[in-house]
C-alpha cells in the first residue's frame, strides 16, 4: 500500500495517483442522475407555472392572463433571488441555517416604509411607487447589507458570532423605532402602511418586472461564472485560498452581490424571511450533490414550484389568495425551528 505525499490534499471524485480505479464523488447521494433530478424539477416548475397561468380563468381572458403573467413575473424574480442569494450566502458563511434575512435585513425596509408614511402621509406610497422608488430603496437596503455583512470578515475579529450579534441588535433596533413611529400614526396611514410590510407577490407592479429581470439576469449571469469558485470556498478558507482563491476579494463581490437580489426581492414583493431558507435547504436535499452547477439551478426551479403551485393551490382550493406569504414564512419558520433543534447549534 502506497503512502500519500505529505501536504498533498485528496480531491473529491478523482482518484489519487497510486489509485487503482476513481474514486466515488464523495460530495454526490445515491439515487437518480443529477439531470433527471433537474429534468423532473424543471418539469414541476412548468406544470406548476401552466396551471396557474392558464387553469380556471373566469371572465376576460386578456384581463385575467395579464393580471397573471405580472404576478407570474414576480414570483419567477422572487424565486431567483431569494434562492441564488440564500445558497450563496450559505457557502461562504459554512452555515446552512443562516439567510441574509435574519441578519436584521426586513427591518430595514419595514423603517424606510414607516419613515415616509410618518414624514409624508399614507398617501405617499401610493404616489411614489415606480422604478425610481424601486431603485432608491434597491440600493439604501444593499449599502445596509454589505456594511452589515462586512463585519463578518473584517479584521481579525470578525466572525460569525460578531455577524450574528450585530445583525440581531440592528434589527431589533430598527423594529423597536418602527413600532414606536407606527403608534403615531393615525388608524387609517396604519392600515395602509401594514398592507406593504407584508410579502405581496399580487401588488407587484408591471413596470417593475423588466428592471428586476435585468438586474438578476446580470447577478446571476457573474454567480454563474464563479460557480466553481463556489464550490472551492466550501473547503474552507486555507484550501480556497491555496488553490488561487483571493478569498477577501471573492467574498466582498459574492457579500455585494447577495445584498443586491435580496433588496431587489425585498423592494419588489416585501419581506419573505425564510422562504430562501427552504429553497435553499429543499434544493440540496434534492439535488444529490453539493456542486452549485446543480444546486442553483435547483434552488430556483424548487422556489418557483413553491410560489408558483402554491399560488394555484390556495387560489383554487383555499380560496385565499392572499395568504400564500404567510403561510410559508409560517411553515418556513417552523422547519427553521425543527432544523436548529435537531442540529443543535448555528
Amino acid at each position: 500500500m502506497s503512502e500519500r505525499q505529505p501536504g498533498v490534499l485528496p480531491v473529491p471524485g478523482r482518484s489519487a495517483p497510486d489509485a487503482g480505479k476513481r474514486a466515488p464523488d464523495r460530495g454526490r447521494r445515491p439515487g437518480l442522475p443529477v439531470p433527471v433530478r433537474l429534468g423532473v424539477a424543471a418539469l414541476l416548475a412548468a406544470a406548476a407555472s401552466a396551471a396557474f397561468l392558464l387553469l380556471f380563468i373566469q371572465g376576460s381572458f386578456d384581463f385575467a392572463i395579464e393580471r397573471r403573467l405580472t404576478m407570474f413575473g414576480t414570483m419567477a424574480v422572487v424565486a431567483f433571488a431569494q434562492a441564488v442569494a440564500t445558497v450563496v450566502f450559505q457557502t461562504i458563511t459554512h452555515n446552512r441555517l443562516l439567510t441574509p434575512s435574519i441578519m436584521g435585513f426586513d427591518a430595514v425596509y419595514i423603517l424606510m416604509q414607516t419613515l415616509l408614511v410618518v414624514v409624508f402621509g399614507g398617501s405617499v406610497l401610493a404616489a411614489t411607487d415606480g422604478v425610481p422608488k424601486l431603485l432608491t430603496q434597491t440600493l439604501l437596503m444593499a449599502g445596509f447589507t454589505v456594511l452589515l455583512f462586512s463585519w463578518l470578515f473584517s479584521g481579525r475579529r470578525g466572525s460569525l458570532h460578531v455577524l450574528l450579534l450585530v445583525g440581531v441588535v440592528l434589527g431589533l433596533a430598527f423594529r423597536s423605532l418602527s413600532d414606536f413611529l407606527q403608534r403615531l400614526l393615525s388608524p387609517a396611514e396604519f392600515d395602509v402602511l401594514s398592507a406593504r410590510l407584508f410579502g405581496r407577490l399580487s401588488s407587484a407592479e408591471a413596470a417593475h418586472l423588466p428592471l428586476a429581470a435585468g438586474v438578476c439576469l446580470v447577478v446571476g449571469a457573474v454567480v454563474w461564472h464563479r460557480r466553481y469558485r463556489l464550490d472551492t470556498l466550501l473547503l474552507g478558507r486555507d484550501t480556497a485560498t491555496g488553490l488561487g482563491i483571493a478569498h477577501k476579494r471573492e467574498l466582498t463581490v459574492l457579500l455585494l452581490l447577495i445584498a443586491v437580489l435580496i433588496a431587489m426581492s425585498t423592494a419588489l414583493a416585501g419581506p419573505m424571511t425564510f422562504f430562501g431558507f427552504v429553497t435553499a435547504m429543499l434544493a440540496y436535499q434534492f439535488s444529490g450533490t453539493h456542486r452549485h452547477a446543480v444546486v442553483l439551478p435547483m434552488a430556483f426551479l424548487i422556489g418557483l414550484i413553491t410560489l408558483a403551485g402554491g399560488q394555484f393551490v390556495m387560489e383554487h382550493v383555499f380560496y385565499a389568495s392572499g395568504m400564500l406569504t404567510v403561510v410559508i414564512e409560517f411553515l418556513g419558520g417552523a422547519v427553521f425551528l425543527v432544523h436548529l433543534l435537531r442540529k443543535g447549534t448555528l
